[in-house]
């Protein structure tokens, strides 16, 4: 996983590892800066913890190819960027295509951007909630993995629509992820299928084609979820 700051949805999904709630077990967490709450959650559950900042290598260009480099080295089956700070680069993308995933407080491509739950309230929309995404070189421009409807109540305000989709957006992450890793999913073009939708998907992944690869996890991909061997 890779995340910058406090580790909210970190956590929770660290918490539905422990639990069963998904098959699969964190293998790394990767910040772009130092002392952030995320990496003292992932330290205090015992997973490996990376620190890859851009000022150490230059330009972005360098750190980009760094944080594919690092995150190589942990043999995940799908990363996840979790409250991360930066903006992938062409290298990280094009190594992780098809198996790195953001998720978002807005029903995309609606709201896109940092300001998405003070976006919903001021056009006056009376439905948003969540989605997660594959992530591409855009500002939440990938393809729609799975969504949640939250309803805009009468007399809300950005603190109380903000906790009511946090809640939907850990639950929808907890779920797709799940369903990722245990069933399989493919990706073709902005069509993401996952499990029964996706044909042949059962036990497979999507790999570099964007089609299913072994479920197995292999050198070259990024830190996030690794499949736990079936029983």
């Amino acid at each position: 996983m890779l995340a910058s700051g406090e580790g909210t949805l970190l956590q929770h999904l660290i918490d539905a590892c422990e639990a069963g709630a998904i098959g699969a077990r964190i293998v790394a967490v990767g910040a772009d800066r130092q002392g952030t709450r995320a990496a003292e959650r992932a330290r205090n559950a015992g997973i490996p913890v990376f620190v890859c900042r851009v000022e150490d290598h230059g330009s972005r260009d360098r750190w980009d190819a760094a944080l594919a480099s690092l995150c190589a080295s942990h043999r995940p089956d799908l990363v996840i960027s979790a409250g991360f700070r930066k903006l992938l680069g062409p290298r990280f993308l094009a190594e992780f295509a098809g198996r790195c995933i953001n998720s978002h407080p807005a029903l995309l491509p609606a709201f896109p951007g940092l300001h998405a739950v003070a976006d919903a309230l001021a056009h006056g929309v009376k439905v948003t909630g969540c989605t997660v995404f594959m992530v591409d070189a855009g500002v939440d421009t990938g393809p729609v993995i799975a969504q949640a409807a939250v309803p805009v109540l009468p007399g809300d305000d950005l603190k109380s629509l903000t906790e009511r989709i946090k809640e939907a957006e850990r639950d929808l992450l907890t779920r797709t992820v799940a369903a990722m890793i245990s069933e399989g999913w493919t990706v073709s073009g902005r069509l993401v299928r996952v499990g029964g939708d996706a044909p042949g998907a059962s036990g497979r992944r999507a790999g570099r084609d964007g089609q299913g690869g072994a479920a197995a996890s292999r050198a070259g991909t990024a830190p996030g979820y690794q499949a736990e061997p079936r029983r």
